[in-house]
């Protein structure tokens, strides 16, 4: 206890603990980082937090490229699950992504070792600093994600997603009023690519910027944004946003009037939907409950389902779910999204639409658990997104989905990955 104690002295070694407690929750466990943080930074400073958080990313981010510098300095490769090879990982790092000086890198990652292998660390760490390698830009995506991606969408895609995970992604804002687009982008010094889009510039400070405080926008990536989209005005007709949570969507229903009711599990991802809505001025009708489980009292005339899904499609600013997703976890989320649907349906009004997303780069969640749907349910029928429901530069497909992928949009800051589908139900029974 008294060894323990003093070692945390040691400045900077509370966050270095925190930040290998993080990496052990999201690899070994296959938990969310932002949901582990918590956690796993219990008790420390917000800098020191954000310093922990930081650590954890950028390993993520390079974590191929990390491994292949460790393994080219030992005889035998270390097992991926060693602790020593993930301090490794840590202190490195912070030397050649967060600009940390070796020796203090070093002096916080020997500690985390106490009673293990603290001079292989030691002489790895050494043998790899004083090369002074630099990391790949861009970072390599783990091997069995570029294999999985390239067969479902050819060779050429695994490329774009490199590219775009090395390239800082770009913030979209949605805006209250779509009709004061060309205002708000000069007031913001943006671009815009669609009614009530701005895009900002790399850098921007959101909470400084004009109208967020009033709320006449608010962050959304602009594939996010097109699941909306695609309901159109909502001239007083009731709609059900399901898993809305922390908002963006809700907000974007209201502001075109549509009376929202927006049904999420989460209890804290609804007080954020609150915030969101009182900030804005919008309202809607808030219900916590357990989609499985959870009916509404009458049918609506349209349902968003933002289903659960794997997220592959924001690896770019959450690059955990690089390494905790793989085929089992697609597969369950997939039974997951269908049992869903299969609900949802049952909500629809006849004459009623249901669009279904997914912020997911698989096939599974999308272009297949739509036409596993349709063959189950012949009353739905596909509704093809036009052109000009779209951003600029999101074509729909030839089937009408809309699909964004890592090259969509590349050459103006890329975009999240997307899955959307619009879907009416007949008015009489097929």
């Amino acid at each position: 206890m008294a060894r323990s104690s003093r070692l945390d002295d040691i400045p900077g070694l509370p966050a270095r603990r925190a930040a290998l407690r993080l990496l052990d929750a999201v690899l070994r466990r296959g938990e969310p980082l932002e949901l582990a943080l918590h956690g796993a930074a219990q008790g420390l400073a917000p800098a020191d937090r954000a310093l922990v958080h930081a650590i954890a990313a950028e390993t993520l981010r390079h974590l191929p490229d990390l491994d292949a510098l460790i393994d080219r300095a030992t005889r035998q490769p270390l097992p991926g699950d060693a602790k020593a090879r993930m301090v490794l990982r840590i202190a490195l790092i912070q030397v050649l992504a967060l600009g940390t000086a070796p020796h203090a890198a070093i002096a916080t990652a020997l500690p985390l070792v106490d009673g293990g292998p603290r001079k292989l660390v030691h002489g790895v760490f050494g043998t790899v600093t004083r090369a002074q390698p630099v990391l790949p830009d861009p970072p390599a995506l783990p091997q069995e994600v570029v294999a999985r991606w390239g067969e479902q969408w050819g060779e050429a895609m695994p490329e774009a997603a490199a590219r775009a995970f090395g390239a800082r992604p770009p913030v979209d804002v949605t805006l209250r009023d779509e009709g004061e687009t060309a205002l708000w982008a000069e007031r913001l010094g943006g671009t815009s690519m669609a009614p009530g889009h701005v895009r900002l510039p790399e850098g921007t400070a959101i909470p400084d910027l004009p109208g967020f405080a009033e709320g006449a926008w608010w962050v959304q990536d602009i594939a996010a944004s097109c699941p909306a989209r695609l309901l159109g005005p909502g001239e007083g007709r009731v709609v059900l946003d399901l898993c809305a949570a922390p908002g963006g969507k809700t907000m974007q229903l209201a502001a075109a009037g549509w009376r929202v009711a927006a049904v999420d599990q989460s209890k804290k991802r609804l007080e954020r939907l609150r915030e969101n809505l009182e900030r804005t001025g919008l309202s809607a009708d808030i219900v916590q409950a357990d989609l499985r489980q959870w009916q509404p009292g009458e049918q609506a005339d349209a349902v968003l389902l933002d289903a659960p899904c794997s997220a592959t499609g924001i690896y770019r600013r959450h690059p955990d779910v690089l390494h905790r997703i793989g085929p089992r976890q697609i597969a369950e989320l997939a039974e997951l999204q269908a049992a869903l649907l299969d609900r949802a349906a049952e909500w629809v009004k006849p004459g009623g639409v249901i669009v279904y997303a997914t912020c997911s780069l698989e096939r599974a969640e999308g272009e297949t658990q739509l036409a596993a749907f349709l063959g189950r349910r012949p009353d739905f029928a596909a509704v093809p997104a036009g052109t000009n429901e779209l951003p600029e530069g999101v074509p729909p497909t030839p089937q009408g989905w809309v699909r964004t992928l890592p090259d969509t949009l590349e050459g103006r800051g890329g975009t999240d990955g997307f899955f959307v589908a619009r879907l009416i139900r007949a008015t009489t029974r097929v």
